[in-house]
């Protein structure tokens, strides 16, 4: 019979169903190892069931500037130390199990540091599997019952099966079983004991609702990526692969004892997938054959002893588990020779090995070379998830460089929408691992954010179902109804209908001769033999009875048959209606879905168009806020300029008023006294006899008339004389830090400002500053009259928190020297010029020297000053 052959899985021929634009997040899992030793310092810690928390170690923290910095990393689910392999695979890998007996990919690879367990959960330890030998068990518990003999499916070299008859797997197992190669090992072998206690899963785990019209075979393979070649661990060869002899130029020895191992070739199919050419793929009917398979090529992994792990993984490692199933014919008998109806799918169990750096590892010689190549395939693994994230957030279209690595070239069509991802993140929390474990973290939250396609559901097969269980339910009944009607059978019953056939038959009389003249015998044998062909006719008759009631029965029976499979495909027209109303709904729901996607597109744009406008306003309105804030402190700058020129002025003019006001009433009160005494010599002469004559007035009696009364008019009441006053420190009790520079002129004056307790220092610094409450700067300039003007400038000395000082100036004192030659005379135009002895004497005198005062005002904005008041001497006419 010609075999047929069929495409692989997730390219099928019909229509795909409509959820082929859904998409699923990359499932990513913590798992957190357990410390070696328990009081060793641990950088990770368990938040809740889906965050864990990073932190520096106590050494780092000192190593980078004194920065402590908590991070928190959150996953799908997060295991702690204490967490049982059970729990994991029920999590993580019941669902890919599920997955694939159904018809669909899946892919499983663990991630992290070297020593993170890795290895431990995909296989797992003595006494508790891993997730490995877990979803081997399950499978098999699943189609333990359904599984196809050997050879039934065949895979072929380009990622193909065939399906053939039960003959032609016959003659190939006969074939198999006639070959001197090892043969494929089978389930009724006494098990390892070097791996039994692995594989010995005392949870039954099974898929529930398999298709049991389909027949199943399981093949396993199992390859690893070395230096970023592809070596087949289940190839036979006559060398041990592991220890090759390498000489000094890192090339193979050439002789004739050793054969380098030869690299498999990636290739991409019809329908664009990936597969290793050549790869040794075994048919297994059992979890125990299918764990020892992968037991013999665990022992060829390449496995190397550092400084971080005493067993390290050099290369990563593929476990691959292809499942075949085909539904069965009408019959249920046989398995459906149609290619289309055939699914193969795939689960990758994929262990990855660990990145390090080799100034930990103290790596050296080939040691270091694989290294290099391990993390160069992380980094193409990384940047791969990093391109594939951008296209997916921004809308971008990079080309993804799965090219770069052979760990990524194998599995893009999983990222491609091929099947679901999940990856177990293992990190170990000590100290020593921390910047290792912080880049595993930041990659694992980023391949979270990348969504993979969600595979299709397999296509109906169109035959009725139930057809194994109406088989078998034939089976038995025709079994039942011939007990029925002849009993029991067995080869005691046969035995005894033969011997009640042959004791009914009229036994054969003696046919021996003895007489020619014997005319009895053969009469005698006749009508034994006619009663013999009579009794055979009677035999026949009722068997042919018998046959035709059991046609008339079978025909009965295939009426009834007939009758349920119309019922049935009545049913089935029903339900199939009910699923084309469902589907007309699942696409009408589909469009509106699209048409409230777009709705929320268009929102989700008004919405970025709207905030970017809000930021805009915001940072317009900080701005103007800015700005006016600026004004208004320039605004009180200058109004506080205005107020203090204002109020300068305002001293200034009412000084210049004072001096104007007193220097019009010494005016005025000469020229009263002026026209008094004119008043009184016009009286003296009028009064004087005209005979007499007129008598001058001698100035001596003028001079003792000026001992009786003082001829100079009182000071003006608005400027009285002022006693100088000594002004008391604001600074009793507190010391003071004077600040004098080198290059200020001494004035000599009789005020010098004076401040006991103090530091006299020419250039301030932190030690003074750091005694003292307080702080005073003598500051010199030239006045707009050309004399020197001394400005006390005053502040308070505060303490900063990076422990410096700081000083605040709080007031300012001015200093100012006038002199006394400088003034201007006073004189009337009215009065006559005194004579030049008068004139001399009127700054000379005592009286006049007396009336000189000098005042100090308070709270003036000049500082101390000089100011004269004199009265002028008054002179007769």
């Amino acid at each position: 019979m010609k075999a047929a052959r069929t495409k692989t899985p997730r390219k099928p021929v019909l229509k795909k169903s409509s959820n082929t634009n859904l998409k699923d997040p990359v499932g990513v899992y913590c798992r957190v190892r357990p410390l070696s030793v328990q009081d060793q310092e641990c950088c990770i810690e368990v938040i809740s069931e889906t965050t864990v928390q990073i932190h520096p170690p106590d050494g780092y923290r000192i190593f980078r500037n004194g920065e402590y910095r908590e991070t928190q990393y959150t996953f799908k689910e997060v295991f702690g130390t204490l967490v049982t392999q059970k729990a994991l695979f029920d999590v993580v890998a019941r669902p890919l199990v599920e997955d694939l007996v159904r018809g669909k990919n899946g892919l499983l690879f663990t991630y992290g540091v070297t020593g993170s367990g890795k290895t431990h959960t995909m296989t797992g330890s003595p006494g508790d599997g891993g997730l490995l030998p877990r979803c081997l068990d399950m499978i098999f518990n699943s189609i333990g019952p359904f599984q196809a003999k050997r050879f039934v499916f065949k895979l072929d070299d380009k990622n193909g099966v065939d399906v053939q008859c039960e003959v032609d797997a016959l003659l190939e197992r006969q074939k198999r079983d006639a070959m001197p190669i090892p043969k494929t090992p089978s389930g009724k072998r006494q098990i390892d004991p070097e791996f039994a206690d692995m594989i010995s899963v005392r949870d039954h785990y099974k898929v529930e609702e398999v298709e049991e019209d389909n027949v199943y075979s399981v093949f396993v393979s199992y390859i690893e990526i070395y230096n970023n070649y592809i070596y087949d661990l289940l190839e036979e060869v006559p060398f041990d692969p592991i220890k090759p002899k390498w000489n000094s130029c890192n090339t193979p020895v050439r002789n004739g004892d050793f054969i380098p191992p030869q690299s498999k070739v990636l290739r991409e199919d019809q329908n664009h997938n990936m597969y290793v050419i050549g790869c040794t793929e075994v048919e297994v009917k059992s979890t125990e054959e299918a764990f020892e398979v992968f037991w013999r090529g665990q022992k060829k992994r390449r496995i190397a002893n550092t400084q971080l792990n005493r067993e390290s993984s050099r290369s990563h490692s593929v476990f691959m588990i292809k499942l075949a199933q085909a539904p069965l014919d009408a019959d249920g008998d046989n398995v459906l020779q149609e290619r289309e109806q055939i699914t193969l799918s795939q689960l990758s169990l994929v262990d990855l090995a660990g990145s390090e750096r080799t100034n930990r590892t103290k790596a050296e010689g080939n040691r270091l070379r694989e290294a290099g190549n391990i993390n160069q395939s992380l980094m193409t693994l990384r940047t791969c998830i990093e391109v594939l994230r951008e296209n997916q957030m921004y809308g971008t279209n990079k080309m993804v460089p799965y090219r770069d690595s052979k760990l990524t070239h194998l599995f893009k069509n999983y990222f491609d929408g091929e099947g679901k991802v999940r990856m177990v993140v293992c990190v170990n929390p000590k100290a020593e691992d921390y910047e290792e474990s912080l880049q595993v973290m930041r990659f694992a939250e980023m391949t979270q954010e990348v969504e993979v396609a969600r595979p299709v559901d397999k296509p109906l097969c169109g035959l009725t179902p139930g057809r194994r269980l109406r088989n078998q339910a034939f089976k038995d009944e025709l079994s039942r109804r011939l007990e029925i009607r002849g009993g029991p059978i067995g080869g005691e019953t046969e035995q005894s209908v033969t011997e009640m056939l042959l004791q009914n038959f009229p036994p054969l009389p003696s046919c021996e001769l003895l007489d020619v003249n014997d005319d009895q015998t053969l009469p005698r044998l006749i009508e034994v033999l006619e009663k013999r062909h009579r009794m055979r006719q009677m035999l026949s008759e009722e068997f042919t009875k018998n046959v035709l009631a059991f046609k008339t029965m079978l025909q009965e029976f295939d009426s009834s048959i007939v009758s349920k499979e119309n019922y049935a495909q009545g049913k089935l027209t029903e339900k199939e209606k009910m699923i084309a109303g469902q589907k007309m709904e699942i696409e009408r729901l589909e469009k509106k879905t699209k048409t409230l996607e777009y709705k929320i597109e268009i929102l989700e744009k008004t919405t970025t168009i709207y905030e970017e406008d809000k930021r805009n306003l915001q940072q317009e309105l900080e701005s103007k806020s800015q700005k006016l804030q600026r004004q208004a402190s320039d605004k009180r700058r200058l109004e506080a300029r205005l107020q203090g020129m204002v109020t300068e002025t305002t001293m200034k003019w009412e000084k210049e008023c004072e001096r104007r006001v007193a220097a019009k009433q010494l005016e005025m009160q000469n020229k009263l006294w002026v026209k008094d005494e004119k008043l009184k010599q016009l009286k003296a002469i009028v009064t004087e006899p005209k005979n007499e004559k007129p008598e001058r007035p001698s100035r001596e009696k003028d001079r003792e008339k000026t001992f009786q009364r003082s001829v100079s008019p009182p000071p003006a009441p608005t400027a009285p004389p002022v006693r100088l006053r000594h002004r008391r420190s604001r600074s009793a009790g507190e010391r003071w830090v004077d600040h004098k520079p080198p290059s200020n002129v001494p004035t000599e004056t009789v005020m010098q400002p004076h401040v006991p307790h103090a530091i006299t220092v020419a250039a301030a610094n932190e030690k003074a500053l750091a005694k003292c409450d307080k702080y005073m700067l003598t500051h010199q300039e030239l006045a707009s009259d050309g004399e020197i003007e001394t400005k006390l400038i005053k502040g308070d000395v505060y303490r900063t928190r990076g422990g410096g000082q700081a000083v605040q100036f709080t007031d300012i004192e001015t200093l100012k020297q006038e002199s006394p030659t400088g003034r201007k005379r006073r004189s009337s135009t009215s009065s006559p010029a005194p004579p030049e002895d008068a004139a001399e004497s009127e700054w000379t005198d005592v009286e006049t020297r007396c009336s000189v005062a000098v005042e100090m005002r308070a709270g003036s904005s000049l500082g101390p000053g000089y100011q004269h008041h004199a009265q002028p001497k008054r002179r007769k006419p």
